[in-house]
C-alpha cells in the first residue's frame, strides 16, 4: 500500500509541478470565457458603416423613404432584442419578455426603464448594442449626376481612399424599380463585406410585400399592426416546479446536466490522456522498469491511476471554482439556481459517480495501451477507433436536452462506455430510479472488467518489448505475459 501511495503522490507531483500543467488547467474556463466574450468583442470592434440611398425610382413612390424605415425598424428590433436579453440572466423569461412588451409599445427608452426595474444590475450596466448601419444623406454631387455611369463614378470615389475628408462612405445604395418591382445597385467600400448587401435585400422584401399587401386592397397600418403581433404563450406541464407553468427555472437542469456531461467527458479523456503520456514516456525511457524491480505491475498502475485521479480533482475544483465565481458574480440568482439544482435528487452524488465509473473504464485501458508504446504513432492503433467511440455520446448528449427519454437515448445511457456521459445529461429529467440505479452497477462492473483486462494487459506490456498491435494486446489479456 505504501509503494502505491509513492506511486501515487510521485505521479501527481511529477505534473502538478509543471507550468504546462496548470497553463492547461486554465486553458479551458478561459476558452470558454473567451468563446463567450469573442462574439461581443467582435460586434463591439465591428465598425458603423455609413450607408447612402439614393432613389433612382419613379417619382413619387417613395422607394428611399420605405427602404429607410425598414432598416430603421429592423435596428430597433435588435435594440429591443438585447434589453431582453440583457434582462433573463437577472429577472428569467418571464421578466425579459415584459421588458420587451414594453419596448415595443411605449418605445427603446421606456423599455431601459423597464429593464431597470426588472432587472437592476443589468440596466445599471446596460449599453445600446451599436448598430452596424449609419444611414446618412447622399453627397449633394451623386444626387446631381445622372444616373447610369456618372453616379458609379463619382461612387467609387466616395467608396475609396480618395474620398473629401470627412465624406468616405461604406456603401451607396442606388435604388431602383423594375416592372413594379423594388430592387438595388449596391456599392460597397469593400468587395467582400456584405453586410449592406443583406439589410438592404430584406428590407427590399419587406417594402415589396407591404406593395403587394397594399395593391391587394389592404391597409399599410393592418400590415404594420400584423408585423408588430407577437403571441403570448404560456407553456405548462405537470413536472414544472409549480405542477403548472413552465418557468426557466425548469429548463435550467437539462442545460445543467448537458454541461455536466460535457465536463466529465472532457475530464475523463484529459486523465487518460495524461495516464497514456505517462505511462508511454516512462516505457520508452526504461523508467517503468526500474519500477517493476521495487513494486509490482499491480501497484504501479493502481497508483499511477489514483495520481492522476487527484490530478483529475484538482482540475475539476479549479474549473468549478473559477466557473463558481465567475457565474456569482455575473449573475448570482443563476448562481443560486443552478446550486439547488444541483442538491437537489441527489444529482451531485450521481455526477460523482458517474466520473469515478468513467474515469476507472477509460483510465485503466488508456494506462494499459501506453504499457505496449514506446511513440505516439504506436498507440494510434487502438487510439483511433476509441476516440471515434468517445465521440458518440457527444452526439447524443445533445439530443437528451429534448427528449431525454427517446429510446436512443436510454440504450445509449444504459450501455457501460456511454453511461457516464449520456446519464450526467439525462438524469436531471428525472428518469426511473431503477434506471439510474442499473446504469450505475452496469458501468462499474464494466470497469471491474476493463481493471481486469487492462491490468494483465498492463502486466504483460510492462514486461516485454512487444509492439502494440490488437494481437498482441488482446494475446496479453489472454495469457497475461
Amino acid at each position: 500500500m505504501n509503494r502505491t501511495l509513492l506511486i501515487a503522490r510521485r505521479e501527481f507531483m511529477a505534473y502538478a509541478k509543471t507550468v504546462g500543467f496548470w497553463l492547461s488547467l486554465l486553458a479551458f474556463p478561459l476558452f470558454g470565457a473567451l468563446g463567450g466574450a469573442i462574439p461581443i468583442l467582435m460586434s463591439q470592434s465591428e465598425p458603423m458603416r455609413s450607408v447612402a440611398l439614393v432613389d433612382e425610382a419613379p417619382a413619387g413612390s417613395g422607394l428611399a423613404s420605405a427602404v429607410r424605415q425598414s432598416l430603421e425598424s429592423e435596428q430597433a428590433k435588435g435594440d429591443i432584442s438585447a434589453l431582453r436579453m440583457a434582462a433573463i440572466p437577472e429577472a428569467g423569461v418571464a421578466g425579459g419578455d415584459r421588458v420587451r412588451k414594453v419596448a415595443e409599445n411605449e418605445g427603446f427608452e421606456a423599455g431601459v426603464a423597464a429593464l431597470k426595474r426588472e432587472a437592476p444590475r443589468a440596466g445599471a450596466a446596460f449599453e445600446t448594442p451599436k448598430r452596424s448601419l449609419n444611414l446618412v444623406a447622399p453627397p449633394a454631387e451623386i444626387l446631381a449626376a445622372a444616373p447610369g455611369e456618372a453616379r458609379d463614378a463619382l461612387a467609387r470615389r466616395y467608396l475609396g481612399d480618395d474620398a473629401p475628408e470627412g465624406q468616405k462612405l461604406s456603401g451607396i445604395v442606388f435604388l431602383t424599380e423594375t416592372n413594379g418591382q423594388p430592387g438595388a445597385r449596391v456599392w460597397t467600400a469593400r468587395a467582400t463585406d456584405d453586410a449592406v448587401e443583406d439589410a438592404v435585400r430584406d428590407a427590399l422584401k419587406d417594402v415589396n410585400r407591404r406593395q403587394v399587401f397594399a395593391a391587394s386592397g389592404i391597409d399599410p397600418a393592418v400590415v404594420a399592426q400584423t408585423d408588430r403581433f407577437r403571441p403570448e404563450l404560456s407553456v405548462f406541464s405537470p413536472k414544472a416546479a409549480s405542477g403548472g407553468e413552465v418557468s426557466f427555472r425548469d429548463k435550467l437542469p437539462t442545460v445543467v446536466g448537458l454541461a455536466v456531461g460535457f465536463i466529465l467527458w472532457s475530464l475523463i479523456i484529459t486523465g487518460a490522456s495524461i495516464l497514456l503520456n505517462s505511462v508511454m514516456e516512462e516505457k520508452s525511457n526504461k523508467i517503468l522498469e526500474v519500477l517493476l524491480s521495487s513494486a509490482s505491475a499491480t501497484e504501479i498502475l493502481t497508483g499511477k491511476v489514483l495520481g492522476v485521479a487527484l490530478l483529475t480533482l484538482t482540475v475539476l475544483a479549479a474549473w468549478g471554482g473559477l466557473g463558481g465565481i465567475g457565474l456569482i458574480l455575473a449573475a448570482p440568482d443563476m448562481a443560486r439556481d443552478i446550486g439547488s439544482v444541483l442538491m437537489s435528487n441527489g444529482l451531485l452524488i450521481y455526477f460523482l459517480l458517474f466520473m469515478v465509473g468513467g474515469y476507472l473504464m477509460y483510465a485503466v485501458l488508456f494506462a494499459a495501451i501506453g504499457a505496449f508504446c514506446e511513440t505516439p504513432r504506436d498507440a494510434q492503433t487502438l487510439m483511433g477507433p476509441i476516440m471515434m467511440v468517445l465521440f458518440v455520446p457527444l452526439i447524443v448528449m445533445q439530443l437528451a436536452i429534448r427528449t431525454p427519454d427517446a429510446p436512443v437515448v436510454k440504450i445509449m445511457s444504459l450501455i457501460p462506455p456511454f453511461t457516464p456521459f449520456v446519464m450526467a445529461a439525462r438524469a436531471p429529467s428525472g428518469p426511473p430510479l431503477v434506471e439510474i440505479v442499473g446504469a450505475l452497477i452496469g458501468m462499474f462492473l464494466f470497469a471491474a472488467l476493463m481493471v481486469w483486462v487492462a491490468g494483465r494487459a498492463f502486466r504483460a506490456g510492462a514486461l516485454s518489448d512487444v509492439k502494440l498491435n490488437w494481437k498482441s494486446f488482446l494475446g496479453a489479456v489472454r495469457g497475461g505475459s
